[in-house]
C-alpha cells in the first residue's frame, strides 16, 4: 500500500523558516520524481517543487527560488522542503506527491498524494 506522511508544517512569523517532512512506504518508491505543492484558500493546488529519485535534478517554482530547497533522504525513504525567508503569501495547506517529473507541469502526472499539512506565516 502507498503512503506520503507529511509533517512539520504550523505557524510561523515572515521571514522564518520551516521544514517539512514526507515519509514515503509502498511502491512510491518505484516513482520517477517526489513533488511539493500547495494550496491556498479560494486559489488551486500549484506546484512547488521536485526532485527527480535518479540524478537528483531540483526543479522550483518561480515564486520560491532562492528561499525554498527540496532534498530526499534514500535511507529514510524521505523527501524534505526547506523553506526559509517565509512570506505571507507562502501560507497554504502544502502536500507531497509522487509521480513522474512532468508533475512540474500539471498535476496530471501525480500519482499518489499525501494529506497535507498547514503552513501559515503571519506576525
Amino acid at each position: 500500500q502507498v503512503q506520503l506522511v507529511e509533517s512539520g508544517g504550523g505557524l510561523v512569523q515572515p521571514g522564518g523558516s520551516l521544514r517539512l517532512s514526507c515519509a514515503t512506504s509502498g511502491r512510491t518508491f518505484s516513482s520517477r520524481a517526489m513533488g511539493w505543492f500547495r494550496q491556498a484558500p479560494g486559489k488551486e493546488r500549484e506546484f512547488v517543487a521536485l526532485v527527480n529519485w535518479v540524478g537528483g535534478t531540483t526543479y522550483y517554482a518561480d515564486s520560491v527560488k532562492g528561499r525554498f530547497t527540496i532534498a530526499r533522504d534514500d535511507a529514510k525513504n524521505t523527501v524534505y522542503l526547506q523553506m526559509n525567508s517565509l512570506k505571507p503569501e507562502d501560507t497554504a495547506v502544502y502536500y507531497c506527491a509522487s509521480g513522474t517529473p512532468a508533475m512540474r507541469i500539471g498535476i496530471q502526472s501525480v500519482n499518489y498524494w499525501g494529506q497535507g499539512t498547514q503552513v501559515t506565516v503571519s506576525s
